[in-house]
Formats: structure tokens, C-alpha cells, sequence
């Protein structure tokens, strides 16, 4: 089977990690509203 769209592993990291969502203040407050939520955080 072929997938169109094959993003590498560490590209996918940079771009929608916990890192790269740490970095901006909107990326934060998303983190924070899972955590409130009571939502597992992962780190890609």
C-alpha cells in the first residue's frame, strides 16, 4: 500500500512536538487546556 504523504519522524517532532508547542504561547495554552482537561500530555 502507498501513503501520499510520508513526513519524517523528526520533521513531524519539530514541528508539532511538545517542544515546538512549548516555544509559542498558543502551543502552551493547548498543553495546558489538555492537562486541565485531565488529558495524558504526549511528546511526540
Amino acid at each position: 500500500m502507498h501513503y501520499q504523504h510520508r513526513i519524517s519522524k523528526r520533521k513531524r517532532a519539530r514541528k508539532i512536538g511538545f517542544r515546538a508547542r512549548m516555544r509559542t504561547p498558543g502551543g502552551r495554552k493547548l498543553i495546558n487546556r489538555k492537562r486541565r482537561k485531565g488529558r495524558q500530555v504526549q511528546a511526540v
